[in-house]
């Protein structure tokens, strides 16, 4: 064996330690993030969203109670005088819809917070170089794609979720609402890594040494980057529109309900973007797939064995494709196929935790 090969197959301690360091100062910085995104939201503007809010509401009310016209009578002519009417919170355009317009987003538009919302994503940016540096250690430590496992498997799913983020928000668009929620999850996400997915950095089984590796398992993780995003909308999109519905049924929500949800996306901003989403990336899954069973062919001699990951992994792309199909046929927008949207995620959730966790397959070699 030649002093290249040794090399290669003996991780480099130094890397792995370092890998570890940045992980961990990931994550203190991710936190402050959270903390600066929390004040972006509650100190920056939260009464100015109430005061607004209540205002349209009791102009709304006041050009309901007013006369439809009155009459002024000037030396024997009478003037007829329409009265000012307020605009409305909420108004149908079709049958399913509101015209309802966006939200000022997590800041609301105020000075102070959007000087916070701008510290959240100067430290979320700072966060993901220094994850991405973690990630870019831990593949250097062993000379290899940083997929072998679920621990590597969470930091690049991490890495890859806020650098989807970012991407969105480089092109201008409307995201602000996505950095608490994210920054959150991923927090959550590289606390479960470091305790109970840790695995020390250590070569691959033989079956994976394949440049497949890095084509399946790359298109994988952002595949379940952009589901997550689109999850995300997904859910934000069902509490806004209870909110919007209950308005509309003149009811009056509390203000701390007031003061999330108008700042959100409109209810149809965020079921379009969530839907654009996952169209997007549906057709990078049917790849993800494909790539997968021909990477099974070359290293178990079949390209498909009703392997556990693969039948969730199936069902995921059939849940995903009932969800488009929901969206083109007339009696399943809106709610319903929001529903089927996050059961589509739910099934990815479970491909990706509970397959390599709690069933045993072709799969567990990597263990957790």
């Amino acid at each position: 064996m030649n002093l290249a090969t040794t090399l290669a197959a003996e991780p480099n301690e130094n890397l792995a330690s370092i890998s570890n360091v940045l992980i961990y100062s990931a994550m203190a910085v991710y936190l402050l993030a959270f903390f600066a995104h929390m004040a972006e939201w509650i100190l920056g503007s939260r009464s100015k969203v109430a005061r607004t809010a209540s205002a349209i509401t009791a102009r709304t009310d006041a050009a309901v109670k007013a006369p439809a016209v009155t009459a002024k009578v000037k030396g024997g002519t009478a003037v007829l005088d329409r009265p000012q009417t307020a605009p409305k919170v909420v108004t149908r355009s079709a049958a399913g819809r509101r015209d309802v317009p966006d939200g000022p987003g997590a800041a609301a538009g105020d000075e102070k917070g959007d000087l916070y919302g701008r510290i959240a994503v100067s430290l979320t940016v700072l966060g993901f170089l220094v994850e991405f540096g973690g990630v870019l250690t831990r593949a250097l430590s062993v000379q290899r794609a940083p997929w072998g496992n679920m621990y590597e498997f969470n930091l690049t799913f991490s890495t890859m979720a806020v650098g989807v983020y970012l991407v969105l928000m480089a092109l201008k668009k409307n995201v602000n609402w996505l950095g608490l929620p994210l920054v959150t999850t991923v927090l959550l996400d590289l606390g479960l890594a470091v305790t109970v997915l840790y695995t020390a950095s250590d070569q691959l089984v033989p079956a994976l040494h394949s440049y497949w590796l890095w084509i399946h398992v790359s298109t994988a993780i952002f595949c379940g980057a952009c589901f997550y995003v689109g999850g995300v909308a997904t859910v934000l999109y069902l509490f806004r529109d209870s909110y919007e519905a209950k308005l509309e049924r003149g009811g009056q929500p509390g203000r701390f309900a007031t003061s999330v949800m108008e700042r959100l996306p409109a209810a149809a901003s965020l079921d379009k973007f969530g839907y654009r989403v996952n169209a997007a990336v549906f057709p990078l899954w049917t790849f993800t797939i494909i790539a997968g069973a021909i990477w099974a062919g070359d290293a178990w001699g079949r390209y498909w064995g009703w392997d556990p990951k693969e039948v969730w992994s199936f069902i995921t792309w059939v849940a995903f494709a009932c969800y488009l199909h929901a969206r083109a046929t007339a009696g399943w927008k809106g709610r319903k196929a929001a529903y089927l949207a996050l059961i589509a995620f739910g099934c990815w959730l479970f491909n990706y935790y509970g397959v390599n966790i709690f069933v045993t397959g072709k799969h567990s070699y990597a263990g957790v």
